[in-house]
């Protein structure tokens, strides 16, 4: 007999007695892109930049995931967040990150829409709730290398559950495991509700910093002319 995970569909979310769902952290590759690429243009649409969102599957096939692949966070690193009704199989197929699996109690039944939308792609029932994606980077004044997240999303209906801290907390156990020295990432000035969730977490929020970005037709002029245009720094 198969177990419950496997015999569940994604349209049994939410059942209204269902106080309890199982987490599964893990490893994404390229049966993810459709999804990833869902997730992504619905983080464009909260963060009011879908006029920046020009990625595809095609591109981010590509870019996320060559072959032969690179080991986890050594590289950009998607891991993906998924949900079940019922307890999640182990499965240590990925040696180089075993999933994580965490119980987590409801105070309530969810209400989630689009959960037939988000099936995982690895069956079981699962639905996919979000994602971060991170990279390496390195600090001069410290000597030491680090892991920057450029995204961390989980969608609408799967918020305010502690979700997005457990992404957050498996990327610094990585980068404490790798010997590094800091974990970083950006957010919107007006989501006050992000940075206050971060400065709870200890983080500090630097407000000095400002990002410099060169893209479009910028980057593209800038980068094809060597000669020194002046503002010399």
């Amino acid at each position: 007999m198969a177990p419950a995970a496997a015999t569940a569909t994604a349209t049994d979310l939410p059942l209204p007695e269902q106080q309890a769902i199982w987490i599964r952290i893990r490893l994404a590759d390229n049966r993810d892109v459709s999804i990833i690429h869902r997730l992504i243009h619905q983080m464009a649409v909260f963060e009011r930049l879908t006029d920046l969102f020009s990625a595809t599957e095609s591109s981010l096939s590509t870019t996320l995931f060559p072959s032969p692949p690179l080991p986890p966070f050594r590289s950009f690193t998607v891991l993906i967040l998924e949900i079940s009704l019922s307890p999640i199989p182990e499965d240590e197929s990925d040696l180089d990150f075993p999933p994580i699996v965490r119980q987590i109690a409801l105070g309530s039944a969810v209400d989630d829409p689009e959960a037939e939308a988000f099936a995982s792609p690895r069956g079981g029932g699962l639905v996919v709730a979000g994602f971060v994606l991170c990279f390496p980077n390195y600090s001069t004044f410290m000597a030491r290398p680090g892991l920057y997240v450029e995204d961390l999303f989980v969608r609408e209906a799967w918020r305010r559950l502690g979700m997005g801290r457990m992404m957050l907390s498996v990327v610094a156990r990585e980068a404490a495991r790798m010997g590094c020295g800091r974990v970083e990432w950006c957010v919107l000035d007006w989501n006050t509700n992000a940075i206050d969730f971060y400065e709870g977490m200890g983080a500090e929020v630097l407000q000095p910093w400002r990002i410099c970005r060169l893209s479009g037709e910028a980057l593209r002029s800038y980068a094809g002319n060597e000669d020194d245009r002046g503002g010399r720094i």
